[in-house]
């Protein structure tokens, strides 16, 4: 799946209480690069409480040179990496935001998707609000200024509100001059951990990011909760009682890091246990076990050891070239792919060869790979995918938006099999993707259509919800 344009939405960083704390956030978004490589920002509280950032559109390395990073000081600051879903691209759209009010500057950075936006921008816009973006992000931050009668109380009284209007899957980092405040959404959608580094704290998307800097991690903040971290120290309060575990299943698939660990279980763990079960479910009469790098050689392994098939590196990965999902067109995309992997013809010659992907989404790519390894000479190529197959949109982050762009909405994988060409396809089941995870509940809305929350439509839906 690497290479067929698959998106997801961003990732966050934030540091309290730790000297020369932006250059760590620059670190933390460098080893989430991954999770966006449209823009990035850090922004900063210096000694004297005032708020400073810088923000770009690239890669980490290419907005923040030596000069830009060292006009950033002081022991509090938050980071983002972007890759656009609500609202498009675009140097406005590139987080996190900094607001300024009488009451004090505040800065948000979000990742995640929020469901009912359009409903509350416009029910904002229509109170008076002006948005700087198009960003479903900025809405927060428009509700937690909303309420005048809020204004004399503590800020988490204005944050707690604006969260229980908030629909859909996010994790929110909002910093004040001495403080940040960590959110996340109640179904639990979006990963979000917290780590100690000397007398201060660090909160990441994924854990990975901490090992970077030699943070400790602590815990994952919970579905339905609010960190404080500030000089009193670490303070918990839930925002509301109804919550769910049901991480987004695309995040142990596909998303993360494989060296990060989500809710206890570590990715790259995950990711093999599943081609394991796949090997069960789906076994091929073959050669060897060729996997798509990089996020899905860790399933390969599974199923390499499962079946007693050798595994062996089939595909060559150009490690110079960004991942194709950031080229804005397909056209771009598809020469990305062949740009990207090469078959390696010595290995995969007259070999039968089991492909395994995480997922597929249009097809497009899957084709290419397997014409390219039957063109180096393989005999057959028996596609498996560590993964159910994705038949419906997704609304919360991840870019896939309509079933027409999906190969499998409309088609059995029989027919899906004739358009990639493979001489067999088969996927993972939905109960072993929970038991890769040794998991009850996870968001699987993308392959079943059950979604953990209601999709707004209307006005009137949000009034009915009491959501505004």
């Amino acid at each position: 799946m690497s290479y067929r344009s698959l998106n997801e939405e961003c990732g966050v960083f934030g540091v309290w209480g730790v000297p020369d704390a932006p250059n760590l956030v620059y670190y933390g978004l460098h080893a989430l690069q991954h999770r966006g490589q449209e823009g990035c920002g850090i922004v900063a509280s210096g000694l004297d409480g005032k708020m400073k950032r810088v923000k770009g559109e690239g890669l980490v390395t290419e907005v923040f040179d030596g000069e830009r990073l060292s006009g950033l000081h002081g022991d509090i600051a938050i980071g983002h990496v972007r890759y656009s879903t609500t609202g498009g691209g675009g140097i406005e759209n590139v987080q996190p935001f900094l607001f300024r009010h009488h009451t004090g500057d505040f800065a948000l950075a979000h990742n995640g998707n929020l469901v009912n936006y359009s409903i509350l921008r416009k029910m904002l816009e229509d109170r008076g609000s002006l948005f700087q973006s198009s960003s479903d992000s900025e809405v927060l931050a428009h509700l937690i200024k909303k309420d005048s009668a809020e204004a004399h109380k503590p800020r988490i009284f204005s944050i707690v509100n604006a969260l229980n209007a908030v629909d859909g899957a996010f994790a929110f980092l909002i910093m004040t001059s001495g403080r940040i405040y960590a959110c996340r959404d109640r179904y639990g959608l979006r990963p979000l951990s917290i780590a100690r580094l000397g007398e201060g704290y660090v909160v990441s998307s994924e854990t990975c990011a901490f090992d970077v800097i030699g943070a400790e991690y602590l815990r994952d903040i919970e579905p339905g909760e609010i960190v404080t971290i500030d000089h009193h120290g670490l303070r918990s309060r839930k925002y509301t009682d109804d919550c769910r575990h049901a991480m987004c299943a695309m995040e142990y698939v596909y998303f993360a890091r494989p060296d990060s660990d989500i809710e206890g279980r570590n990715v790259h763990s995950f990711r093999k246990e599943s081609g394991r079960l796949l090997y069960q479910e789906a076994p091929a009469d073959a050669d060897i076990v060729v996997g798509v790098p990089d996020s899905s050689l860790s399933a390969a392994m599974g199923y390499s050891e499962a079946s007693g098939l050798p595994y062996e590196m089939g595909l060559i990965k150009n490690r110079y070239v960004a991942r194709t999902f950031i080229q804005p067109s397909q056209e771009m995309r598809e020469k990305g792919v062949m740009m990207k992997l090469s078959a390696v013809k010595t290995i995969v010659r007259d070999k039968r060869v089991v492909l395994v992907d995480d997922s597929i989404v249009r097809g497009t790519t899957s084709k290419r790979i397997v014409n390219m390894l039957k063109d180096a000479g393989a005999r057959e190529v028996h596609l498996r995918i560590a993964s159910p197959p994705i038949k419906m949109p997704c609304f919360y982050g991840v870019d896939i938006s309509t079933y027409d762009e999906l190969l499998c909405a409309r088609r059995s994988v029989e027919e899906a099999r004739q358009i990639t060409g493979a001489d067999s396809l088969a996927y993972l089941s939905e109960g072993s993707l929970l038991k890769a995870g040794r998991r009850s509940d996870l968001c699987l809305a993308c392959f079943n259509g059950r979604y953990p929350t209601r999709l707004f439509q209307t006005v009137e839906d949000a009034n009915k919800d009491g959501k505004f």
